[in-house]
């Protein structure tokens, strides 16, 4: 396993930007988030003009791309269309695993294993691994569904993110029977009352974890995916979390 950041951890930031703060950090790895509505790199903009979305993704400063997070706007038949093409970008800069949301909690079970299998078609002819992000209000808040999903839909994993098995409404969770589906992991420290807390100040076991995933035989990136928080340093936050989880590796 490796530690690796996401761009989500610097918003704000001009995308090349981003990367030359997480090189400064010292990070090795970065996790790309392609959001409509964000000011990085866009879906439609990949859709639009694959070769530019290269350029740019080549433009790392030294960085690995680890993963890319997919948010999109696009709909129906647009949205597979948007998908072939990102699995081709992730093809040609060396990208194994993209992470997609699971349909929003009330989501037609049937509906969303035809649309999982849809994207796992286009993901597998690339080469790539398409994984559902782990997410409260998302059919994927439940591990009981993450498991049954997995198993309709061959080749489908999951990306981790034990926050929200942690901060919600009807209390923790364990999510220890669906580790063997682990495609990518994000972490931040959290509580049962607070998504997203200073390190140190949460609840997130990072040794158990690590030691979960080794024994489930997962061997990639460990993304910090903290957005910043008002009134604390990002920068510090940061370098405090890559610190703890290479002294844990």
């Amino acid at each position: 396993m490796f530690v690796s950041a996401s761009t989500e951890c610097f918003p704000d930031l001009p995308l090349r930007d981003c990367m030359e703060k997480l090189v400064d950090l010292e990070f090795s790895a970065v996790d790309m988030t392609l959001d409509e509505n964000g000011d990085h790199l866009r879906p439609s903009e990949v859709r639009d003009n694959l070769q530019r979305a290269v350029d740019i993704c080549h433009d790392t400063q030294r960085l690995v791309i680890s993963n890319f997070r997919l948010l999109s706007t696009a709909q129906g038949d647009d949205r597979y269309r948007e998908y072939e093409e990102i699995c081709r970008l992730a093809k040609a800069v060396k990208v194994s695993s993209i992470t997609i949301p699971s349909g929003e909690f009330g989501t037609p079970f049937n509906e969303e294993v035809e649309h999982l299998r849809e994207m796992v078609a286009i993901s597998a002819t690339e080469g790539i691994v398409t994984s559902m992000h782990t997410h409260v209000g998302c059919l994927s808040q439940d591990c009981d569904t993450i498991q049954v999903l997995c198993d309709n839909v061959k080749g489908l994993g999951i990306t981790l993110d034990p926050s929200h098995f942690i901060c919600r409404e009807d209390g923790p969770k364990s999510y220890d029977k669906v580790l063997k589906y682990v495609a990518h992991v994000y972490l931040r420290d959290t509580r049962q009352d607070a998504m997203h807390v200073r390190v140190g100040q949460g609840e997130v076991e990072y040794g158990r974890l690590i030691t979960q995933l080794e024994q489930s035989g997962y061997n990639r990136a460990l993304t910090v995916h903290m957005p910043p928080l008002p009134d604390t340093d990002q920068m510090a936050e940061m370098r405090k979390i890559r610190l703890l989880l290479e002294s844990l590796l």
